[in-house]
C-alpha cells in the first residue's frame, strides 16, 4: 500500500536564501506527526549556480526519508524540473511549491483532508503575499466544498500552487510545456482544473506564503514579454479546447483581455526594442482575432481597448505615444471617487508627456477649467476626447 499522502515537487534554481525557509516549513509539516499520514519532498535542482543544490542535499541528510534530491543542467524554465519531480512522486496527491516560497504549518494535513472528505482533484489552499508580492484574493472568500470557473474567481487564479490528485494527472497524462519559459503552469492547471470532477477551495487557514525576492528574481517578475505572451496563448488554447461554450470559455477570455495581455502594453512596453514591439503587437493582434470578439473588446476600459486596438492594427510608434500620454494622465481603476479625482488632477497637473497639439491648447485657453472638469466627467467625453487624441497619434 502506499503509505504517502501527498509528493511535494519542487523546481529550484537560484533561489538562495529563500529555499532555506522554504525547506524548513516542509519539515515542520504537521502531516508527518498524522497516525498513517505521509509526506515527501521531491526537489529537482535545475542548475543552480548560488548554492541551492548544495543546500538540497543538506537538508536531505538532516531529515533522511524526506527528500529525494535530482541534480540536472539548467533547462530555462521551471517546466522540466516539476516534469521530471512528478515522474518520481509516489504520493497519493501533488503539490507543487515555488523554492522562492512557504507553507503555514498544518497546510499540507488541511488540504489532504478536504480532499479526501469532499472527493476533490484539485484543492485550493488560501494564499498570501510577503514583502509586497500581490495574490489575488477573491477565491478565497469561504471554504467551499465545489467551485467552477462560473460561481467564482478560479479563472484568476491559475498558478500550479494547489494540490492535485496525482491519478488525475497521470490519467489525462498532464504535463507542463516545456517551450515556455514563463506561464507554463497555467496551460497545465487549466486544463486539470476542466477535467477534475470537483474542485475546493480552503480559505480559513493561510496556507501558501508567497514571497516576492528582493531582487524580483521570480520567474513571472523577471519573464520577458513574448514569453509571456506565449504562455497566454497557450492558457488560451486550452480554454478554447476544453472549456465550455457560453460563461465558462468567457471568464477565462476575460482573465487574459482584462489583465494580462493589457499589462504587456505598459510602461515597461516602451523599453523593448523596437522589433520585439512589432513582434508583440502582432502577437497581440492574433489573440485579439481568435479569441476576442467585438463585443467583448466593447466592455473593456477605454485605456486597455486603445492600446489593443493600437497593437492588432500594428500602430506601434501611436501606441507608444498613447502608453506615454496615459502614462502621464493617469491609467489606473480606481473607485469612482478617486477615479474622478485623479483625472481631474491629471487633466490640471501632470506633466506634458510632449508638447500638445495646436486645438487643444486652444481648448485650454479659451474654456474656464471648471467646464473642462465638468465635461471631462462625463464617460463619453473622455471617450472622445481619448480617441481623438489616438488619432493626432
Amino acid at each position: 500500500m502506499n503509505d504517502v499522502d501527498v509528493t511535494v515537487v519542487l523546481a529550484v534554481y537560484n533561489a538562495m536564501p529563500y529555499l532555506t525557509a522554504c525547506l524548513e516549513s516542509l519539515a515542520g509539516q504537521s502531516i508527518r506527526r498524522r497516525p498513517g499520514g505521509g509526506l515527501e519532498v521531491v526537489a529537482v535542482d535545475d542548475g543552480s549556480t548560488d548554492g541551492g543544490g548544495a543546500e538540497l542535499c543538506a537538508f536531505a541528510a538532516r531529515h533522511p526519508g524526506l527528500v529525494r534530491v535530482v541534480h540536472q543542467p539548467n533547462s530555462g524554465g521551471p517546466a522540466a524540473p516539476g516534469n521530471r519531480a512528478l515522474e518520481l512522486a509516489r504520493g497519493r496527491y501533488v503539490f507543487f511549491l515555488g523554492a522562492d516560497d512557504w507553507l503555514g504549518e498544518h497546510a499540507l494535513e488541511r488540504l489532504v483532508a478536504l480532499a479526501d472528505r469532499a472527493e476533490s482533484d484539485v484543492v485550493l489552499g488560501r494564499m498570501v503575499g510577503v514583502g509586497g508580492r500581490q495574490v489575488p484574493q477573491g477565491i478565497f472568500e469561504a471554504n467551499r466544498d465545489r467551485i467552477t470557473f462560473t460561481d467564482s474567481a478560479l479563472a484568476w487564479a491559475l498558478s500550479d500552487t494547489k494540490l492535485f490528485r496525482r491519478e488525475l494527472i497521470e490519467r489525462h497524462g498532464l504535463r507542463k510545456r516545456e517551450d515556455l519559459p514563463a506561464y507554463s503552469d497555467q496551460p497545465f492547471t487549466l486544463e486539470a482544473c476542466l477535467r477534475s470532477r470537483r474542485i475546493s477551495v480552503l480559505a480559513d487557514y493561510d496556507c501558501y506564503y508567497a514571497v516576492l525576492r528582493e531582487d524580483h528574481g521570480n520567474v513571472t517578475v523577471r519573464a520577458r514579454h513574448e514569453d509571456r505572451l506565449r504562455g497566454v496563448a497557450a492558457m488560451l488554447g486550452v480554454a478554447e479546447r476544453l472549456a465550455e461554450p457560453g460563461a465558462e470559455r468567457e471568464a477565462l477570455r476575460a482573465r487574459a483581455f482584462s489583465w494580462e495581455i493589457p499589462r504587456l502594453l505598459t510602461a515597461d512596453f516602451l523599453a523593448l526594442p523596437e522589433p520585439a514591439q512589432r513582434r508583440v503587437c502582432a502577437g497581440v493582434g492574433r489573440l485579439v482575432a481568435l479569441h476576442c470578439e467585438e463585443a467583448a473588446l466593447a466592455e473593456l476600459p477605454v485605456r486597455d481597448r486603445l492600446r489593443l486596438d493600437l497593437a492588432r492594427r500594428g500602430r506601434v510608434a501611436a501606441l507608444r505615444r498613447l502608453i506615454r500620454y496615459q502614462a502621464a494622465y493617469g491609467e489606473r481603476s480606481a473607485p469612482a471617487a478617486q477615479e474622478q479625482q485623479a483625472q481631474d488632477a491629471a487633466v490640471e497637473q501632470a506633466p506634458e508627456p510632449r508638447p500638445l497639439p495646436v486645438p487643444v491648447q486652444l481648448w485650454r485657453g479659451l474654456v474656464p477649467a471648471q467646464v473642462r472638469r465638468r465635461l471631462h466627467r462625463s464617460s463619453g467625453w473622455r471617450e472622445f476626447t481619448e480617441r481623438t487624441y489616438e488619432r493626432w497619434a
